[in-house]
């Protein structure tokens, strides 16, 4: 249990990861500080939808209580079929036709082939993950639930650069050169650019820019109505470089309700995507100009995503990567430890990063409760496991990559960042 007057754990950044350890330590009643650059919860918007496996179903259920969960239960959408439909763009016909789903497909090609011809022909991205539906949820809406109750746990505005150890705790510097309060542990879950993880690993935690690039998209939910519900990935048979669009979870029972929106994500290989004077900070109508001009000469059953897009929620993104041969060592900090993208950036391919994210709370924060706060031993024992399942998460999400987005990076390609 939790003892009075503990020193709070530190949480850097205040995405899902962050959020969904806070839940679990607001429910074993052990106190926490969440330092977040951004100045409020809609500071900004929150990209994609998520598409959960059954790995990070099973970790949100274990933090979140049963009346929490059932309602993150009720705010997902849940699609029939489990395999992906393929359309090509220019012509608007079915590639691919809806599948069997992707467990059934590998035991049947593993059957028919043996384990060497599957392997060759790459990894099976598996869809379904409850229930045999796919589930998927926004991830503003997801950490909208994350932070309910931790609102007063929450300092705005702090951009945490760096820590300071003290002789019984921990301090998070900021970027003006403040200090907070002492902690007993700091957690860094501020994603790709963290330079708590940079700090602990001795620079040995890298994150590598693939050149791929991509965009989100919203639009009404009329705009799907050519696809209809299903997992559907659209290809641009006529361009040699590949570009490719997925759109993830287009739900039943919502398709006449112009007032609600389903989103997409497309991706092209190096080179394709481009912001203008490469600046991906932009987001708004130059992004949403740029799909609307690789799409223009697609068929109306998938243009309609483009041209009837809200353009106020496109953004750009770059697609990073850790490098695939797995999540580094280094020497062990038992007040310091990293989680989510701060420990093991991933591609969007397979949609394994988020999963993977949320399995990092569930295992940090269950050590946490086990011994009521802080203990000397947890970070080693958390990054003992946690460099297990993330490196075979990085490599599997980079596997994908490197047949869905041309790209390439090893231990000698550049960092950047």
């Amino acid at each position: 249990m939790a003892t009075k007057n503990q020193k709070p754990i530190l949480i850097s950044g205040g995405g899902l990861a962050s959020l969904l350890l806070a839940q679990s330590l607001l429910r074993s009643s052990i106190p926490f500080t969440i330092f977040e650059r951004d100045s409020s919860i809609s500071f900004r918007g929150q990209g994609y939808r998520l598409r959960l496996s059954a790995e990070g179903i099973d970790a949100i259920e274990s933090v979140l209580s049963p009346e929490d969960f059932k309602t993150f239960w009720g705010m997902c959408g849940k699609t029939g079929g489990a395999g992906f439909g393929q359309i090509d763009g220019p012509s608007g016909e079915l590639v691919l036709p809806k599948e069997k789903s992707d467990e059934e497909k590998a035991s049947q090609k593993a059957t028919e082939e043996g384990k060497k011809g599957q392997e060759e022909k790459g990894p099976v991205e598996t869809l379904a993950s409850r229930d045999g539906n796919v589930i998927g949820i926004s991830r503003g809406d997801m950490r909208r639930l994350f932070m309910s109750g931790c609102e007063p746990f929450v300092e705005w505005s702090h951009r945490v650069t760096g820590y300071e150890l003290t002789p019984d705790g921990v301090r998070a510097v900021f970027e003006d050169g403040s200090k907070s309060v002492e902690g007993s542990m700091l957690v860094a879950g501020e994603g790709v650019s963290s330079k708590v993880a940079k700090q602990l690993s001795g620079g040995k935690l890298k994150v590598y820019d693939t050149g791929a690039r991509g965009i989100h998209g919203q639009a009404p939910t009329t705009a799907f109505k050519g696809l209809g519900e299903g997992v559907w990935r659209v290809t641009d048979s006529s361009d040699p470089r590949g570009l490719y669009s997925v759109i993830t979870n287009v739900r039943p029972g919502e398709m006449d309700d112009p007032n609600i929106q389903f989103g997409w994500t497309m991706v092209g290989p190096p080179g394709l995507v481009q912001a203008p004077n490469d600046n991906y900070s932009v987001i708004g109508k130059p992004a949403a100009d740029i799909a609307k001009a690789l799409t223009a000469k697609w068929h109306p059953r998938v243009k309609s995503l483009f041209t009837e897009m809200d353009e106020n929620e496109a953004a750009f993104w770059k697609i990073t990567c850790s490098t695939p041969s797995g999540i580094p060592g280094w020497t062990n900090n038992p007040r310091v430890t990293v989680i989510g993208d701060a420990a093991h950036s991933m591609t969007p391919a397979g949609g394994i990063g988020a999963n993977t994210a949320v399995r990092d709370s569930a295992v940090l924060g269950n050590l946490l409760r086990e011994a009521g706060g802080y203990q000397e031993d947890i970070t080693a024992e958390y990054e003992k496991e946690m460099r297990v399942y993330g490196s075979e998460a990085v490599n599997s999400s980079y596997t994908f990559a490197v047949t869905q987005m041309g790209i390439k990076i090893d231990e000698e390609t550049s960092a950047t960042l």
